[in-house]
């Protein structure tokens, strides 16, 4: 496709053509920046929504691989979580406690989590209690706040970076960075094209062949799916290393964070006169877990549940963790010398900012609708690996033979009016310093690009 102005047909002689129109220049700059983002960033899109889509239906993989540690036959006699705790300690002698995930079930395991310094940040070493004989069922090491088993965990850092650690991790900042502007380029190009044709944005054309159909399905099935597309982007990049990194700096600049209860809301003669369970550094009076659960209950912290024990003279905090909806994440602080609730945050009063935050999240995980989130982004996946297929098979048709093809000519930015391209260059500036990989690597396609021209110009 050539960026040439063409004369009109009336136009005079020796006259200046009249300047295309703001979308008439701007076309080719977007046309060919989709085209080589798509191209080159669909191989990382590829490991992103394949690794992405093993890891949604993880759970109920994680559910069936250990049974026998998740799971025990229903009783009515029940252990205190003291005694529960007792038992876990005997079987990790000198491991101090971090925190307690009591049954929610008469099914279910109590999960003692201990702090465990040989392994990898994040990791926990994982204690599985019957609560109905006290009975150590396994000891497991966990990963993360949502307590991913080893399979889980395993299939949740293969998505993460590909088990090679922080750099491994680039790629998939890399993929989250670049999947915006290659679905937004998309969307505008179709939208544009079927306006001109006046057909429907969301309705592939009946009768196309070749190329022509590949790119009507392209381009409906991209719209289809643009807004999950830049739901799992914008997600996806609070999980990065550097655009992550900003993304909590701007949630800290504009009070956005998530709030949490007060360790340390215990009455003064309370405190450092107590510790549970080898957490604290201080001994003395402490009513156990037990008693601390029941507090929590009794002020409506229902379902599952996670007691983190007193540090340094503070108060147990006990925090809701079902992430279906609707989100239970309620959480008090328990006074470890008396059991009494010193203080309560609900989930209703959080910050907006901060609720969509943790919907975002959770929905992201596949958790926030249980099967039907995890059957929503197993759809998008396979939608968006069909858009790539399809991509891809209409460069190779377009491609002429033995080049690597281009869908407009180079200097298409100089078609640009200067009152559309500054303001296009200071925004480019802006998102390039807030995800730097996108910007690191839009330099890398322009340096590419360029140096292709210039040796194209050279041969010629």
């Amino acid at each position: 496709m050539s960026t040439e102005a063409t004369p009109a047909a009336d136009q005079t002689p020796g006259t200046t053509p009249p300047a295309p129109g703001t979308w008439a220049a701007l076309r080719p700059l977007v046309l060919r920046l989709h085209f080589y983002a798509g191209l080159l960033i669909a191989p990382f899109l590829v490991v992103a929504a394949t690794t992405g889509l093993l890891y949604v239906f993880s759970p109920q993989l994680e559910q069936l691989v250990y049974d026998h540690e998740l799971h025990v036959p229903a009783s009515p006699q029940v252990v205190s979580v003291d005694d529960q705790v007792a038992a876990a300690r005997a079987a990790l002698p000198g491991a101090s406690v971090q925190s307690i995930r009591p049954a929610p079930t008469p099914t279910d395991t109590t999960q003692v989590l201990f702090a465990a310094p040989d392994l990898p940040e994040s990791f926990q070493r994982t204690a599985f209690v019957d609560p109905h004989t006290a009975e150590v069922r396994g000891v497991l090491d966990t990963y993360g706040s949502s307590q991913a088993l080893p399979l889980r965990a395993w299939i949740d850092n293969l998505h993460r970076g590909l088990h090679l650690g922080d750099f491994g991790r680039l790629y998939s900042e890399l993929a989250a960075s670049w999947l915006w502007v290659v679905v937004l380029g998309g969307v505008l190009l179709w939208f544009r094209r079927r306006r001109a044709t006046r057909r429907s944005l969301v309705v592939p054309p009946s009768g196309t062949t070749g190329r022509k159909r590949l790119l009507s399905w392209h381009g409906a099935l991209g719209t289809w799916i643009a807004l999950g597309l830049l739901f799992l982007s914008a997600t996806g990049l609070t999980w990065s290393n550097y655009a992550g990194a900003n993304v909590t700096a701007l949630r800290e600049a504009l009070s956005w964070e998530t709030p949490t209860v007060s360790a340390s809301a215990v009455a003064p003669e309370h405190q450092g006169h107590h510790g549970h369970g080898g957490h604290s550094m201080h001994t003395g009076a402490d009513v156990g877990p037990e008693r601390v659960l029941g507090a929590a209950r009794a002020e409506g912290l229902t379902g599952p549940v996670e007691i983190t024990p007193p540090s340094h003279g503070g108060a147990y905090v006990v925090q809701q963790i079902q992430r279906h909806w609707p989100t239970q994440q309620d959480s008090a602080a328990v006074d470890p010398a008396t059991g009494q609730v010193v203080e309560t945050l609900r989930f209703a009063d959080w910050p907006l900012m901060a609720k969509l935050a943790r919907w975002g999240v959770d929905a992201h995980m596949g958790l926030l609708f249980g099967l039907v989130n995890q059957l929503v982004l197993a759809a998008l996946v396979v939608a968006l690996l069909t858009a790539i297929v399809l991509g891809y098979r209409m460069w190779w048709k377009r491609r002429p033979a033995g080049t690597f093809g281009a869908p407009v000519a180079r200097g298409a930015w100089r078609q640009v009016p200067l009152r559309v391209l500054l303001p296009l260059i200071a925004v480019t500036l802006v998102v390039a310093f807030f995800l730097p990989l996108l910007g690191i690597s839009l330099l890398a396609f322009l340096i590419l690009d360029t140096a292709l021209g210039r040796w194209r110009a050279a041969r010629a």
